[in-house]
């Protein structure tokens, strides 16, 4: 019996710690980050991979709004720490050279905080929607460049609607 009930523990203690850490449940709002996601898509959130790897380049996350702590954002890294950023005439610049960020290679029409070259800080990721032209992301002094305390943790699966369920890449 005392074998059986440290089992069950141990079954429930790590469910639970997959359910809170790769598991948090995220319901998209808003128009930017589609074509990729939709208002109302829901996603996982998975809170224990940047414990492990830094964020990468392309990567999507969830962060939280420094002057509203329960307001949360999902965007796609673009720059990262170190990296020089500029946006222009509607093309995103990485040290120097140009970085195709979608598929439809759409003119970035609001340049914002990067229309002067600027440089991230260490911890500092720079973030766009994919819907650049409704995006409240990096280039606005509101959002501005997102520490890595601010992230919550990377968009890894889409769970509904089922017929677009599939990992995140």
């Amino acid at each position: 019996m005392i074998g059986w009930g440290v089992d069950i523990v141990a079954v429930i203690t790590l469910a639970f710690f997959a359910v809170v850490m790769l598991g948090t449940k995220l319901t998209v709002s808003g128009r930017s980050m589609e074509p990729f996601l939709k208002s109302g898509d829901v996603v996982l959130l998975d809170k224990l991979w940047y414990n492990f790897s830094e964020p990468k380049r392309m990567d999507v996350i969830a962060f939280r709004d420094p002057a509203d702590e329960s307001r949360v954002y999902i965007k796609r890294i673009v720059g990262l720490p170190g990296e020089r950023l500029q946006i222009k005439d509607g093309i995103l610049y990485i040290d120097g050279k140009e970085l195709a960020i979608s598929e439809k290679e759409e003119a970035i029409k609001t340049a914002g905080l990067a229309e002067e070259e600027l440089e991230l800080e260490a911890g500092e990721y720079f973030v766009l929607g994919d819907n650049t032209d409704t995006s409240e992301d990096s280039r606005f002094s509101n959002v501005g460049n997102v520490h890595a305390s601010r992230i919550e943790g990377r968009i890894w699966i889409r769970v509904s609607p089922f017929e677009d369920f599939g990992l995140i890449k």
